[in-house]
């Protein structure tokens, strides 16, 4: 006696035409994709808290910045930011009295506060600093990068899989472990404080992450298409930088914003071996002083400003972003 096997049955979903069409067992049902949005929602929601208090604190009076319980609405005033960019002093009611009125709106600001600006404040070139310094050496560390990691991808290095732990390796030691050894070598070598220390110590810690992340991108590039392209004439220079450096793309932009905001962020290192000529914005606007302490509203303004050249340099690679970090992840 035979056993007829029916075939399994898909389930049905109706169109707005009316129509029945199969659906897809893989697909995820509308009230789990609801539930995830939600719980996406609330995770931006919870994480940009900080971020929206520090916005909003710095469009506070310096009075309003430091008053508990906090004030939530206000009225808007940007005298932190004319704190941070400027120096102020305060003067006799005589010669605040002798002095012609405000010619510009952050004269008038400062002056409510019965002070007089005395000149720029170094905000300015500290933040000058940051971006030397930090796009320099992520431009030197994605380079660098990108050449050892087709290097270990293409061609056979001798104790690959060791040199590659020791790359990595240099990203496991603490910055603390280090820190005076550096501080002795860059004294020695005349580079502390310079633009030029800083941007090779950043680069040296980024490079690792760099090899590392780019190598990936790398090995899911096909090697046929540059025998190809070599056929056809090119070097094996030309077919890098005509076939692969195209290819690797969305990984090179994903690395490129990964290492920038190390760079951008660090702290230790630009504390430890800066004071003046090439510090950089992060050890400065903690320390920002006004009357009676630190400027809190001058602290949350440097902060939102800080803030600016990595978010536009993460929504202008965004596209490149978002492909480079799910590459590879899906193999036909």
């Amino acid at each position: 006696m035979s056993t007829v096997m029916e075939p399994a049955v898909r389930p049905a979903a109706v169109s707005s035409q009316g129509h029945v069409t199969a659906r897809n067992p893989t697909d995820a049902s509308p009230l789990a994709k609801w539930i995830a949005a939600a719980v996406v929602t609330l995770y931006v929601a919870i994480t940009l808290i900080p971020v929206a208090w520090i916005a909003m604190t710095s469009f506070k009076d310096v009075t309003r910045a430091v008053a508990y319980p906090p004030v939530v609405l206000f009225t808007p005033t940007l005298e932190g930011y004319v704190n941070l960019f400027t120096t102020r002093t305060r003067v006799t009611p005589e010669y605040m009295e002798s002095l012609p009125p405000p010619a510009t709106w952050y004269d008038k600001v400062v002056r409510s506060r019965n002070l007089v600006i005395a000149g720029p404040s170094p905000f300015a070139g500290r933040f000058l600093n940051s971006i030397i310094i930090g796009f320099g050496s992520t431009f030197l560390a994605v380079f660098l990068g990108t050449l050892a990691a087709y290097a270990f991808s293409r061609f056979r290095v001798p104790l690959k899989d060791d040199l590659l732990f020791f790359i990595l390796s240099t990203r496991m030691m603490p910055p603390i472990a280090v820190a005076i050894p550096i501080f002795l070598m860059y004294r020695e070598l005349g580079l502390s404080d310079t633009h030029l220390g800083l941007t090779l110590l950043y680069t040296a810690i980024n490079v690792s992450f760099a090899v590392w992340l780019l190598k990936g991108f790398i090995d899911e590039i096909p090697r046929e298409y540059e025998e190809a392209a070599m056929i056809d004439g090119y070097t094996r220079l030309h077919a890098f930088y005509k076939v692969v450096l195209p290819q690797a793309a969305a990984g090179i932009a994903a690395t490129s914003i990964f290492c920038l905001i190390t760079a951008w962020n660090e702290y230790a290192f630009a504390l430890l071996l800066t004071t003046r000529n090439a510090q950089t914005a992060p050890p400065f606007i903690p320390n920002i002083i006004g009357e009676g302490g630190l400027d809190w509203a001058a602290v949350s303004a440097g902060t939102v400003v800080f803030l600016l050249p990595v978010m536009i340099f993460t929504l202008l690679l965004r596209k490149h972003l978002l492909r480079g970090i799910t590459f590879g992840a899906v193999r036909k």
